[in-house]
């Protein structure tokens, strides 16, 4: 048998013989390359979630449960767009009375919100902005799973510290957060903020205490403001929802932010849960929210007025302004120029944090202050009454006749007034008010940027009373030194009292 053979021409066995060159070296390099591989090391072993930052997924686990979106419904009236036509009889008779919108009509407006259940019996926290002007039947809640839902009932709501508690009856024990301490943060301590932003469900965000104390000025001159502030991102929908410690505890409800842009810029703000839970207590108890009262007109302690009392410069406390007539703080012998510095045993660091203490105790109570005056230390007792809930100070017809004006050396481009019967009704000064009334006030003066303004009434120079102009341009004249301590009466924004200043002397 003869067996077939196929050879290859010269330039295909050339070829062949190239390729099998390029092939062998192809291998060689892939040879190479499988030696040179990285080694990796990987482990598929669970994250271990003991570890303190490594994982706050447990903590979240236990907290979200109690964290709720709230959902309110509101009825607003709104004018709609009334077209000339319909005062044409025949167009109304044609299309019916109906369509005449020309009225007030109602429209129902929806708000979202989120809130926290703090009880296994159904009560929620959250802010008074989210369920304010809700109609009677209005506020729904659902829980984290996203499918049950409640109506719930508004227990009570206050408007000055913007905390709402609402009630729901469920049919089961509801998951309740437990509380923490506010008063024992810090900054730099983790808090994690739960809430539903955007209507997005429910999300969290993770950050630290920025800072303690904030007053942002969002709820008014007659609002009691002590923000934790916190770089945890706050977005609309989160109002009421929760700020949690590292630990899981409920330390405070997220209310606001701070941004140019309506969106998360780091700057976020919570009620501290301790303020949060004293309002709590007497909305459950009494359905209406009652405040200490001391009747004391209270202001900063800066560096420049701790500087005219004597004081250190880092003293810290808050200064009495001046005192209402037959008020606790008069009964118990308080004077303008003391200044508070201990409140029931705790420390006292401004006049805010002061106000929102005295607030927070029940009327009728007995608290201990103790204060310095004229750089003594010195204590008192006073039982608080009840905070009105009128504080304006109203005029009489008891009319001071005087027509002096003067300009002060001393205070450039200040302009002064004797009161009379029209500067008091024009300024809203009360009759009981004795001093020289400031007019005009140049924008660029130093006195301007002291704090003085027109229609302040300068009472006090250097602690010395004057009930004239002539008397308080001869004590300001008079005053030795850079700057001049002056006690002011100013009522404006429906609020009145007194301040101290110091304002330097000089021209501007």
């Amino acid at each position: 048998m003869k067996i077939k053979t196929k050879t290859f021409s010269g330039l295909a066995a050339r070829r062949v013989g190239f390729l099998g060159v390029v092939g062998l070296a192809c291998l060689a390099a892939l040879a190479a390359f499988s030696k040179e591989a990285p080694k990796l090391s990987v482990s598929d072993r669970e994250l271990d979630r003991s570890v303190r930052g490594a994982s706050y997924a447990n903590v979240i686990k236990r907290v979200t449960p109690s964290v709720v979106t709230i959902e309110s419904t509101r009825t607003i009236k709104v004018r709609q767009f009334r077209h000339p036509f319909m005062d044409d009889p025949a167009f109304r008779r044609f299309f019916g009375p109906e369509l005449d919108s020309g009225q007030m009509g109602p429209r129902k407006a929806e708000g979202l919100g989120s809130g926290v259940i703090v009880t296994e019996d159904g009560y929620i926290l959250t802010n008074n902005h989210v369920v304010e002007g809700a109609d009677e039947d209005g506020v729904k809640i659902i829980l984290s799973d996203g499918k049950t839902e409640y109506e719930a009932k508004v227990v009570g709501r206050d408007p000055r510290t913007d905390v709402a508690v609402l009630k729901v009856d469920a049919a089961k024990k509801l998951p309740a957060m437990t509380l923490g301490d506010s008063d024992k943060l810090e900054v730099g301590d983790v808090v994690l903020a739960v809430g539903n932003p955007f209507g997005i469900g429910q999300s969290v965000s993770s950050g630290i205490i920025s800072a303690l104390s904030r007053g942002f000025g969002i709820l008014g001159r007659q609002g009691y403001e002590d923000f934790i502030q916190t770089d945890a991102s706050i977005n609309q929908g989160n109002s009421g929802g929760a700020l949690v410690d590292a630990e899981g505890r409920l330390i405070g409800l997220n209310q606001s932010i701070a941004s140019p842009s309506g969106a998360n810029a780091g700057v976020g703000f919570a009620i501290p849960i301790n303020l949060v839970r004293s309002v709590m207590e007497r909305l459950v108890a009494d359905g209406k929210i009652t405040r200490g009262y001391l009747g004391v007109s209270l202001q900063p302690l800066t560096p420049d007025l701790a500087d005219a009392f004597n004081l250190p410069p880092d003293t810290s406390g808050a200064l009495v302004g001046g005192v209402q007539p037959g008020t606790p703080a008069a009964q118990a012998g308080l004077n303008a120029g003391d200044v508070i510095v201990e409140f029931n045993g705790k420390k006292v660091t401004d006049s805010a944090h002061l106000r929102i203490m005295v607030a927070q105790t029940p009327p009728k109570t007995a608290v201990n202050f103790n204060v310095l005056r004229d750089g003594k230390a010195r204590s008192f007792k006073v039982t608080l009454a009840e905070l009105p809930e009128d504080l304006m100070a109203r005029n009489s017809d008891e009319a001071f006749d005087g027509s002096a004006s003067a300009n002060v050396a001393l205070l450039d481009g200040v302009e002064l007034e004797d009161l009379d019967a029209e500067t008091r009704r024009r300024y809203g000064v009360p009759a009981r008010i004795r001093g020289a009334l400031v007019t005009k006030i140049a924008e660029d003066s130093k006195a301007i940027e002291a704090g003085l303004r027109p229609g302040d009434v300068i009472i006090q120079v250097e602690k010395q009373p004057v009930k004239t102009v002539a008397e308080a341009t001869e004590l300001i004249n008079a005053a030795k030194g850079k700057r001049v301590v002056l006690l002011v009466f100013n009522q404006s924004g429906g609020l009145s009292g007194t301040r101290y200043l110091s304002v330097p002397t000089g021209s501007k």
